[in-house]
């Protein structure tokens, strides 16, 4: 009583989350409690804001009062680029440890990050991105600060992470732009001890020259890397899977030709199909489901999370806060020129929809009795012309509708919902892919009418055919989506592409379907230039073009 609403921060507040930060870095708190922990402190400092702000007048004449963060960071997610779930996670988590962050949001361009790190007078830059394109645009970014005299002059520090990038990445790819501290930052827990050792003057040199010394290492193993032997395209394509289209194998025609959309599906029926184990990743707790659940170390947290998570899907559910909608399209096609596959927009066959430019495995494959492995491209599993075949492909997003919630719950301070809610949606997503893919086994194209398997065996995908998406190591060209979404009409079910090719709503899954028996997942990995070369030729590209977007798998 009698005391400055200051003080309740600066006291009670930042000394319990101050505690809520050492457990989180001893591993005895989990990242859900941390975040649940920045509500409280949140809604506490946001009912304070107005008490503070009425002292400010007369505090002005006094010094050393209103506690100064520790630093301040702007973070956002690169151009191009929707998703933002990491991102926020470390905003809560730097916030908890008294450091202020100016979130900028998704899709934002280097100009506006740069102009606003100059507004906001920000110590540190941080940058997120989980699509493959949004690697260059932080390279981007890098460039951009070099040039700024700025940025030069303060060396501010740029810090990245994401599901895509890495130590190596940034060492080779983005640290060399710009003369500044880079710093690659492996998850939201680690991001603290980062801010801190670069922020604080007697451990920032000795910091930054372990960086340098590990960085400069990363970039002499990259180019001492003998690297796999690779073959030639042309001993790539001579390798490649022989598999029968006859008797078994017969390609089946599909029930109807085109497309066929649902919309507004019933999400309690696509509930019954998520995969809750990458769930738990959202949130930094290791381990498989429901096993996790059991788990000695997370068990704990991952069932408190869980429980809540079901709580909240029962509310999506019953409130219809989100809206689930579909495409599918059903074509004839057949393989041409050994990668690729022409997609015709009817039975004739006369006329090309899009002919989709597959990438064909380069890496010597091992000989394993006395066969060698065949070097796979998914052209692979269609027929050549002359035996009708047939693919399929898919759009669908479970995140209609889910900004009005999100605002509603960052108006309240909540972090902790709306990451919920944006993980609930993704797998939402992803079950809607799922079932989505049962459905055109059994129903639309039917070549599996009697599969019956359990949602354990749907989820090990001990099923015939294969369902790949652009981005994904069997389909690693983000650059197909546009032929895709045309084909597909998707935006009449509400899904759109970014200039770099990312899905909008986020919470999204687009690919193909593939229905030969032989059919399977494979990686990509490592091409050589000649593929780039003679992939460029084929499409009427430049090479430099198809190297921005493909540069993560070039040898």
């Amino acid at each position: 009583a009698g005391g400055r609403p200051i003080h309740v921060i600066e006291g009670p507040l930042m000394d319990g989350m101050n505690v809520v930060g050492d457990l989180f870095g001893q591993g005895k708190m989990f990242l859900p409690q941390v975040v649940k922990s920045a509500r409280v402190m949140k809604s506490a400092v946001a009912h304070l804001i107005p008490f503070i702000e009425a002292e400010k007048a007369a505090d002005e004449a006094r010094t050393g009062i209103v506690a100064k963060p520790k630093g301040k960071m702007v973070i956002a997610t690169v151009k191009g680029d929707v998703h933002d779930i990491g991102k926020n996670i470390v905003s809560v988590v730097l916030q908890c440890n008294n450091f202020e962050v100016v979130n900028m949001g998704v899709m934002v361009p280097a100009s506006e990050i740069l102009a606003m790190a100059k507004a906001e007078k920000a110590d540190i830059i941080g940058l997120s991105g989980l699509i493959t394109p949004s690697l260059e645009e932080m390279a981007h970014v890098a460039r951009e600060m070099q040039r700024d005299p700025y940025f030069q002059s303060q060396q501010m520090p740029l810090l990245i992470g994401g599901a895509t990038t890495s130590r190596a990445h940034t060492a080779v790819k983005i640290a060399p732009h710009y003369d500044g501290p880079i710093v690659y930052v492996a998850d939201a827990s680690r991001s603290v001890t980062v801010m801190q050792n670069l922020l604080t003057p007697e451990t920032r040199g000795a910091y930054l020259a372990e960086i340098q010394a590990d960085y400069e290492k990363a970039r002499t193993q990259h180019a001492n890397k003998k690297g796999t032997p690779m073959l030639t395209i042309a001993e790539a394509r001579a390798n490649k899977a022989d598999l029968s289209f006859a008797g078994e194998d017969a390609p089946v025609k599909p029930k109807f030709i085109g497309r066929r959309e649902i919309k507004n599906a019933d999400l309690s029926i696509i509930a019954q199909y998520i995969d809750w184990t990458p769930f738990f990743q959202t949130w930094d707790l290791a381990g498989f489901y429901p096993a996790i659940l059991k788990d000695e170390v997370v068990g704990d947290a991952a069932t408190k999370v869980f429980s809540e998570a079901q709580a909240m899907l029962k509310k999506i559910i019953d409130g219809r806060w989100l809206t689930a909608n579909g495409v599918v399209a059903l074509h004839p096609a057949n393989r041409v020129h050994d990668d690729d596959i022409e997609i015709y927009t009817d039975e004739t066959r006369e006329q090309v929809a899009f002919t989709y430019y597959g990438m064909r495995q380069q890496t010597v494959k091992p000989v394993i009795d006395g066969i060698a492995r065949p070097n796979q491209c998914l052209a692979d599993f269609i027929a050549p012309k002359g035996t009708p075949d047939y693919i399929g492909l898919f759009a669908v997003t479970a995140g209609l509708g889910i900004e009005k919630h999100e605002k509603k719950f960052e108006d309240a301070h909540d972090d902790y919902s709306s990451i919920m809610l944006k993980a609930l949606a993704d797998r939402l997503a992803e079950a809607f892919a799922e079932y989505m893919h049962e459905r055109v086994r059994v129903d639309f194209w039917g070549y599996a009418p009697n599969e019956s398997l359990s949602k354990e065996a749907l989820i090990k995908e001990q099923y015939q055919g294969i369902r790949p998406a652009p981005g994904y190591p069997a389909c690693p060209d983000h650059t197909v989506k546009p032929d895709m979404f045309k084909l597909l009409q998707a935006e009449t079910i509400g899904m759109t592409l970014t200039e770099s090719f990312a899905m909008s709503p986020g919470a999204a899954v687009s690919g193909f379907y593939f229905a030969h028996p032989e059919s399977k997942y494979f990686s990509v990995d490592k091409i050589g230039t000649d593929q780039l070369q003679d992939m460029a030729e084929r499409r009427g590209l430049t090479k430099d073009y198809l190297e921005r977007w493909l540069a993560p798998n070039l040898s």
